[in-house]
């Protein structure tokens, strides 16, 4: 798998103190061990929990070139921190994922492989295909997921398995073009991005992953995110 492609990690933040060191770590690691060049840029939304703190000491052992950090002053929504983190992202790859060790970087070295192999122009990890699953959900929590994605299956067709995931590789390029048409700024964002890319004619390809229950914080799903994204699906309905 070599290349000298460089890969930006966007990794939005709120209260990911016990998570971010540990994270970051990883991500190193991998990149290193396969000699690919990477960054890592994290946009966090005025944390309380000193994750700000805990990442300028890692910029201090990684290098502030490795380890980018941009603040905002609170929480403004997932896809606004996105579009925040890849103004600052200097990759040729985007790579966007969750802080709270969720996403486990061992599989980017299998998105990286696709997208070469492939020449897809987005590689999104799947919970629900082949060897993918999730662990540490309850019932509630998987009811919810698989109505999400079966809801945005059955209205909108987006030709991939997992539509709600946030563990995905893009081309900087098309994520720049698509990112500019989207709306949605919490959790939809995940599911209107594909969709636009789909419709733009970008190609997607999937790679199966196990997504595991946060170990450490509160997630940040709520009943408004939820809601938000009933309403960001039934709009994408009507509108594409």
């Amino acid at each position: 798998m070599p290349t000298k492609a460089t890969y930006s990690v966007l990794l939005p933040t709120y209260n990911e103190r016990d998570n971010i060191a540990i994270v970051v770590w990883l991500l190193a690691k991998t990149f290193t061990a396969r000699a690919i060049e990477f960054e890592i840029v994290i946009i966090d939304d005025n944390s309380q929990d000193n994750t700000q703190g805990v990442v300028r000491q890692l910029q201090q052992l990684y290098g502030e070139d490795r380890i980018v950090l941009k603040c905002r002053p609170g929480k403004l929504g997932l896809g606004t921190a996105y579009v925040h983190g890849l103004r600052h992202a200097r990759g040729d790859y985007v790579i966007i994922m969750d802080a709270d060790l969720s996403h486990h970087p061992k599989y980017i070295p299998e998105f990286i492989r696709h997208q070469q192999e492939t020449g897809c122009d987005i590689v999104t990890g799947t919970r629900y295909k082949l060897q993918g699953g999730v662990c540490g959900w309850n019932f509630k929590r998987k009811l919810v997921s698989r109505g999400a994605n079966f809801l945005a299956q059955t209205l909108l067709n987006p030709g991939v398995s997992d539509l709600t995931g946030s563990f995905r590789l893009y081309r900087k390029s098309v994520l720049e073009k698509v990112i500019a048409g989207v709306n949605s700024k919490g959790y939809a964002f995940q599911m209107e991005i594909i969709v636009r890319a789909r419709a733009q004619g970008y190609s997607v390809g999937e790679v199966p992953i196990v997504f595991v229950d946060r170990l450490y914080g509160v997630s940040k799903l709520g009943g408004a995110e939820i809601t938000q994204y009933i309403k960001g699906l039934l709009w994408l309905f009507v509108t594409t």
